[in-house]
């Protein structure tokens, strides 16, 4: 029997335990994972009978495998859910599917609103040119938007950083109002610093151009385009949200005889001269120890995947220990209600607005998103009819003095800001709060990371070494690429395939660009 370690309890770690487990006896499999969550930034927390997604998480994928993987741990419903049967919405369901009204072990399936709020007004999210966003924006400011564009198509900027990137493709008029404000807010870094790259990986697609085309296809019923990551109209949704699916899967880990240690932050990962790992050194309820090992599957921030390793050449120790991440904050608010009037046509449980999550790029605020967890599924609130239970989300720095500050003081600036931005009158409103914060939730493409190729090479180089998932390749990987990435790791472990660029070039290749996406800015 090998061993296998796989670090980190995440989508990737869990896929790589299961499909490893599920595929041959020949294996040993143990999880070691630093937090006592399962589904690490994809976790799903409960506090007082409401419960939080961590980022938002749709549920969507053109790669049969994932679909199917999916379908295998939560079937998709077979009647409509709770808030479907309160507002006489019709629903598809899946003939022979289980009861959402019964039982837990289901997938619903729901309706993708998003929405930009901006001076005070909702645009869609990507935005469109339909009469109401010209309606809000204004005469003027429409004919700006549209010469800008023109001006841009003439003249193309060398895609050499993210604003240049997005003004080829919307304009600056466009860029300045929708992304330069909020793309800086989300990385800490304004997007002349921050490589095209990340543009291309989560934006592809997206442009003025694609927006023309999509609105005159429905207007004239033409046949629409392959469909992008942004423009899905709907997607899958575990019944207790996300962290629901990884819970399961954990389970199912351990009726095929894998093992979870929680709470156990690897902190060393061990290589002999021969330039192989052997085993990992980790700490659990205040106790360091071994565990030996003939093959590592690492899902954990490369930055501390190579701080840990030993004799690390020291031009790659530098560029992993210079790799920038983004943190994250959400405040989870309960309120009776919600100040945002719902002009839309779509029915919702107390007429809130229907958005999944809404983009805030008001500058009077630091709140990023803010999401409605009512909408993404009834099952996420305990009094669905009686209060509203929001998620508004800060994108921080580890250490910073957001990421410092105390709960209640926290959830006392983030209220204050709900009240600016008109989603309730006063902060006495409010019922309940929860503050949760997650580490390294976003790779970010700037510093070091220009060099990521030298240490990508590196890493490949170590023969049972797997590097999985977001964090595992510094990529902003959506759910189904980095399932992808642990679904190719397995291949190559069975088949005995020593060359991993299969492993990395998911979401690189534009195979994978064009038939594989999931979720939207998680």
């Amino acid at each position: 029997m090998k061993r296998v370690i796989i670090i980190g309890a995440g989508p990737a770690g869990l896929t790589a335990a299961y499909e490893l487990l599920s595929r041959s006896k020949d294996y040993t499999v143990d999880i070691y994972e630093e937090t006592g969550d399962i589904g690490g930034i994809s976790k799903t927390v409960s506090h007082n009978g409401n419960r939080m997604d961590m980022g938002g998480h749709r549920f969507f994928s053109k790669v049969p495998e994932v679909n199917a993987w999916w379908q295998n741990m939560l079937p998709m419903q077979g009647y409509p859910a709770k808030d479907d049967i309160l507002t006489g919405r019709t629903v598809k369901v899946k003939k022979g599917g289980p009861d959402p009204g019964t039982t837990d072990r289901v997938m619903l399936r729901r309706r993708r609103v998003s929405r930009i709020f901006f001076m005070n007004k909702f645009f869609d999210y990507p935005i469109s040119l339909k009469a109401d966003t010209i309606k809000n924006m204004g005469f003027i400011t429409t004919l700006q938007v549209g010469f800008s564009y023109l001006f841009s198509c003439i003249k193309k900027r060398p895609e050499d950083n993210l604003e240049n990137f997005y003004i080829n493709r919307f304009g600056k008029k466009l860029y300045s109002m929708f992304f330069e404000y909020y793309t800086e807010n989300l990385w800490g870094r304004h997007p002349r610093e921050i490589d095209a790259s990340w543009g291309a990986q989560r934006a592809k697609g997206l442009s003025i151009t694609a927006i023309l085309k999509d609105m005159f296809g429905k207007l004239f019923h033409k046949k629409p385009r392959k469909v992008e990551t942004s423009l899905i109209e709907e997607f899958s949704y575990p019944k207790l949200g996300p962290g629901q699916l990884w819970e399961v899967t954990a389970s199912e880990i351990e009726k095929l005889g894998g093992h979870i240690h929680m709470n156990s932050r690897v902190t060393k990962i061990h290589k002999n001269a021969g330039n192989l790992l052997t085993g990992v050194t980790f700490e659990s309820n205040g106790r360091i120890e071994r565990a030996d090992a003939d093959i590592i599957i690492s899902s954990m921030p490369i930055k501390d995947l190579v701080c840990g390793m030993n004799d690390v050449p020291e031009e790659y120790t530098k560029i992993a220990a210079g790799l920038p991440y983004r943190d994250y904050m959400t405040v989870g608010v309960l309120v009776p209600k919600l100040m945002l009037q719902n002009r839309t046509r779509l029915k919702t449980v107390s007429n809130i607005v229907p958005d999944c999550w809404i983009y805030v790029q008001e500058r009077k605020v630091k709140m990023g998103r803010f999401q409605i967890y009512n909408n993404w599924s009834p099952y996420m609130v305990k009094d669905l009819e009686n209060t509203v239970w929001l998620g508004l989300e800060y994108f921080v720095n580890e250490g910073d003095k957001y990421w410092n500050c105390p709960d209640d003081k926290f959830s006392a600036f983030a209220v204050k800001e709900m009240v600016k931005l008109g989603l309730i009158n006063n902060a006495s409103e409010v019922i309940d709060t929860h503050v949760e914060r997650v580490k390294k939730a976003y790779p970010a493409y700037f510093d070091t990371y220009n060099q990521m190729d030298e240490l990508r090479e590196y890493l490949k180089s170590i023969d049972n070494l797997y590097c999985v998932g977001r964090n595992g390749q510094h990529r902003y990987n959506n759910i189904d690429h980095s399932m992808c990435t642990s679904f190719e790791t397995v291949n190559n472990i069975l088949s005995g395939r020593k060359n991993k660029d299969n492993i990395w070039n998911v979401n690189t290749e534009s195979e994978y660009h064009e038939s594989s996406e999931s979720t939207e800015v998680d």
